[in-house]
């Protein structure tokens, strides 16, 4: 018996990685100006700030690279990016 699924399709909005990509380098970013700010009360904290802000920008990188694969039309990329 074979029956045909009819899923509802998500939103753009909630499949769109830009926005979250975007705010979590910034978040990043403002986190790590207040440990510098913070002056040597968190230094120990700053090297795991580098690190989040590091794997940030290799998200919007991959997403980048990826996006300019599909458009390319590569049959590696991933497929829905506009």
């Amino acid at each position: 018996m074979t029956q045909t699924r009819h899923d509802p399709l998500i939103p753009l909005r909630l499949t769109d990685p830009r926005p979250v990509v975007t705010i979590g380098t910034l978040a990043w970013l403002v986190i790590t100006a207040v440990v510098f700010a913070a002056g040597d009360r968190w230094q120990t904290a700053l090297p795991i700030c580098f690190a989040g802000l590091a794997v940030g920008a290799l998200g919007f990188a991959l997403f980048l690279v990826q996006r300019a694969a599909a458009r390319r039309g590569s049959k590696g990329a991933q497929r829905g990016l506009s």
